[in-house]
């Protein structure tokens, strides 16, 4: 089957999805923080083979409409999106930003088939707890680093992007307004989120999770961190690992998976990631 692309009126803002076919048990898929249901083009035929597959834009990314950032109100997104397509309890699988409101999703549905959280627990942007095995001064002088590196990105979301650098982003990633073409999600949304307590730690929510749950983690850097910021990212897994594990222990229906990738995963590894969805959705 050809994917299908539908947008869905009729909700606080209009939802874009592509209904890639398939026939089983039905998988939801969603990206990461200005990632576009394009994310998973290399991800969804590995699944089709067994399993009903519908990928989202999330509100305020790709073709979905605008909205304020709202837990609750993105969830009520997501039961949009399912109710069009008449999925029955899908698989939620969500990377990064996805990953984090398939946690909000397991929370708010504690008797269904569960969620794939891929590398979605705890932004890079954090408090200084969150990290481990790195002296309390240095962590300090990182910490700075990587929020100069967060602002110098936000700020250039404010403002349109020259012409060079718009060519590298699918069109579904841009709007286009009176002063140019902008990447979304537009700066004020994305700075709603990136403050949000949530996305910065989504990890104690893991405690409260009753379905089954696949929590699939990064070993390795992102290619091309700038300055020393590559330096906190081993400090910033291991204190998710020191972290989620307790949560984890002697909870059957808790699972974690450490896959050898960056956060950038669904793109590197698509097989891998592919097979992580297919076994959880055996077990």
């Amino acid at each position: 089957m050809t994917a299908r692309d539908v947008i869905i009126e009729g909700g606080p803002v209009p939802l874009a999805a592509r209904d890639h076919g398939g026939h089983g048990a039905p998988v939801l898929l969603l990206h990461g923080l200005g990632g576009t249901l394009l994310h998973w083009e290399a991800v969804a035929p590995l699944l089709t083979g067994a399993h009903r597959v519908v990928a989202m834009d999330l509100r305020g990314h790709g073709l979905s409409g605008d909205g304020p950032w709202e837990w609750e109100a993105v969830l009520d997104d997501v039961r949009a999106v399912i109710d069009h397509f008449g999925l029955d309890d899908p698989l939620v699988v969500g990377h990064s930003l996805g990953g984090m409101i398939a946690i909000r999703w397991a929370l708010r549905h504690p008797d269904g088939p569960g969620i794939v959280n891929l590398d979605g627990l705890r932004s890079a942007e954090t408090e200084p707890r969150h990290y481990a095995g790195v002296e309390p001064e240095e962590l300090t002088v990182l910490l700075a680093e990587l929020k100069a590196v967060f602002d110098a990105q936000a700020e250039a979301m404010a403002r349109p992007l020259p012409e060079a650098h718009a060519a590298l982003y699918p069109q579904r990633a841009l709007r286009t307004t009176e002063d140019g073409v902008r990447v979304r999600p537009h700066a004020a949304l994305a700075g709603q989120i990136r403050y949000d307590p949530h996305f910065r730690d989504s990890v104690p929510a893991v405690a409260d999770i009753r379905c089954p749950a696949l929590f699939v983690l990064a070993t390795e850097n992102l290619p091309g961190l700038p300055g020393r910021v590559g330096e906190l990212m081993p400090a910033l897994r291991a204190g998710i690992r020191r972290d989620l594990l307790p949560l984890t222990a002697g909870r059957p229906h808790l699972r974690v998976l450490e896959l050898p990738a960056s956060h950038g995963m669904v793109a590197e590894r698509p097989e891998l990631v592919a097979e992580a969805v297919l076994e959880q959705l055996r077990a």
